[in-house]
């Protein structure tokens, strides 16, 4: 990576503290965050990579007037090294270290530290108070973000297109959609819902946009009625021809700045409304607090039904991954050809990948920015390869290639670990213990009312057992052409109160990463299905359908380190991979590549 320009950010920071010192403000905290909570934000609200330099997709940054420091995960450690100015930023733990003790002791007694109540969620400010004022210090909301009163040349809010996703993907109609949910608000004795993501309006409404990188979201807010009738709140020059007939006579469009006054109406009529507290920014909550309304937290009502697929949306996941597969395939036999001579590089990898994808005529894009590690990048487990870390796939290697796609019928996630020549024992080892605990949770059955964190020991207990173990969670719920990051199920040692439930899509991801040598991932997307219940049985039995179509390399398995169950499992996925991609191979070369992986061991 470059190195920060430093002049650039140290004039930034010093434009930031004389605004702070303009508004009476001892400090401010710049968290990567929109008013949607999005996991990806547009340009316009990536106000911490503007005043740090820092592009990670998760941190904060706290200003003082006479210090400042930038807060990460412990997946970007050595890129904030790169990326910020660590004599302008003292750089901690978003975890371990809390930037809101951090605050308190560097304003003292008396200190003013200031928040875009549109950028926080309700529960943060309830703890940052909390915490401040510990220390005599208070939390101040700012009507305007001070960030945005010194970018100059801050880019215009997003504009993309609006359009209709069509029911033959949807698998329902966005009137029965409203109708449901409504009718469950009712039920719940709720006048209306708050909702503010993107992936709620996207599914709720049947619509796709283009407001963020790699998934099809339009940003805006909505309000869901108890009747069904719905108030989105969009700019509505996003309008395309012909979708406000989509959207029909029950969902009426107004302009942002009419989300406020309809907050306003709702409290004025003494309305019960429904707002979830970790999805929705506190400004909402004050808005309605203020107006009278009765507020009630709770989990959007959208994020449940939206995880759990229906037939069609499962169908077209079913079909997405094969083609995908096809792709893969058609890449993992390039590759296999092209690595014998040196010449492949990360990016030239990735981009190959992306071209093969994109001649699927209901391909849009690719799912997330593709993690393209050879040797040891392929150890850093969110590795985003660039022009200065650029690394040519060299022989007796390991290359990690983690990617995915969005097609209109379906969005796929994949990862392959693949040998570039000859791999060590070790490599083969250490791959093949992260084949069994994928095998584990593959074919594991368990009872309806189980939450993912109950089944992630599964895919770890076998490197567990040597003393190894990686720092990632073992798997994260997938949208239908939306999120390749979907909540609320996931599978992690993290507790999680959401069981899981049929049509659920989840990946499937243990790996093992070798620090400065090499790294190790096998993901592959599963559907959560039922399962028969045995005779004897006494609750109803869930397990895993895999969705993802493609080889894992044969080449890093050691066949004596598998039982005849999981040698019979690869045997029998590799014989399906063969029957449903092979026909789809249009280059004998490809086939032949295929043949030869697809053998049984």
């Amino acid at each position: 990576m470059t190195a920060p320009d430093t002049a650039l950010f140290v004039a930034r920071l010093a434009a930031l503290r004389a605004e702070l010192d303009r508004r009476g403000l001892d400090a401010f905290i710049v968290p990567r965050a929109d008013p949607h909570q999005s996991e990806y934000i547009p340009d316009n609200a990536e106000r911490l990579s503007w005043l740090t330099g820092f592009t990670g997709s998760a941190g904060v940054a706290v200003v003082v007037r006479d210090r400042a420091a930038i807060f990460i995960d412990g997946r970007y450690t050595l890129q904030v090294r790169d990326q910020v100015d660590t004599r302008a930023f003292q750089t901690l733990h978003l975890v371990t270290d809390s930037h809101t003790d951090w605050a308190a002791r560097a304003v003292g007694d008396g200190g003013r530290v200031g928040f875009d109540p549109w950028l926080h969620t309700a529960p943060w400010v309830d703890q940052a108070r909390q915490t401040l004022e510990k220390t005599g210090a208070a939390l101040v909301p700012v009507a305007d973000n001070p960030v945005d009163a010194i970018w100059d040349d801050r880019p215009p809010p997003p504009q993309a297109p609006i359009v209709p996703h069509p029911v033959a993907y949807a698998g329902e109609t966005a009137e029965s959609k409203r109708s449901r949910l409504g009718t469950a608000l009712a039920e719940q004795e709720v006048d209306a819902a708050v909702l503010t993501s993107g992936e709620s309006l996207a599914w709720l409404l049947n619509i796709r946009g283009g407001d963020v990188a790699r998934t099809p979201l339009t940003l805006g807010f909505a309000l869901l009625h108890r009747d069904g009738h719905v108030e989105l709140f969009v700019d509505p020059a996003k309008l395309t021809a012909g979708l406000e007939t989509h959207l029909g006579n029950a969902v009426s469009v107004q302009p942002p700045d009419a989300f406020g006054p309809a907050l306003d109406r709702l409290g004025s009529e003494g309305k019960t409304v429904l707002v979830d507290p970790q999805r929705t920014v506190t400004w909402v909550f004050d808005r309605l607090h203020r107006a009278g309304a009765v507020v009630q937290r709770g989990e959007d009502p959208v994020v449940l039904p939206r995880a759990c697929k229906n037939e069609t949306e499962l169908a077209g996941s079913v079909a997405a991954h094969i083609r995908d597969g096809a792709a893969m395939v058609r890449f993992l036999a390039w590759l296999d050809r092209a690595a014998e001579a040196g010449q492949v590089t990360e990016i030239g990898a990735a981009d190959r990948l992306h071209a093969i994808r994109a001649e699927d005529p209901l391909f849009r894009d690719i799912s997330f920015d593709t993690i393209s590690g050879a040797g040891p990048n392929g150890a850093l487990v969110h590795y985003r390869a660039t022009a200065a870390t650029d690394r040519v796939l060299d022989r007796d290697s390991l290359y990690l290639v983690d990617s995915g796609a969005q097609y209109l019928d379906g969005t796929t996630d994949i990862t392959r670990t693949v040998a570039i020549g000859r791999p060590t024992e070790g490599m083969r080892r250490h791959a093949t213990l992260v084949l069994k605990g994928h095998i584990a949770l593959s074919t594991a059955l368990f009872p309806e009312g189980v939450k993912g964190s109950q089944l992630d020991c599964l895919a770890r207990q076998f490197l567990w057992a040597e003393g190894l173990d990686y720092d990632h969670g073992t798997g994260h719920g997938v949208g239908s052409y939306l999120g390749v990051h979907e909540g609320p199920q996931r599978i992690s040692a993290q507790p999680n109160t959401v069981a899981l439930k049929p049509g659920m899509i989840l990946s499937n991801e243990p790996g093992y990463y070798r620090s400065g040598a090499y790294g190790i991932r096998i993901e592959n997307l599963v559907a959560v299905a039922p399962r028969p219940t045995p005779a004897d049985g006494e609750r109803p039995l869930l397990g895993f359908d895999v969705l993802t179509l493609c080889p894992i390399d044969r080449r890093l398995v050691v066949p004596e380190l598998l039982t005849p169950a999981e040698r019979d499992w690869l045997n029998g996925y590799h014989a399906r991979v063969h029957e449903t991609v092979g026909p789809l191979l249009g280059d004998a070369a490809d086939r032949t590549w295929l043949d030869a992986a697809m053998e049984p061991i």
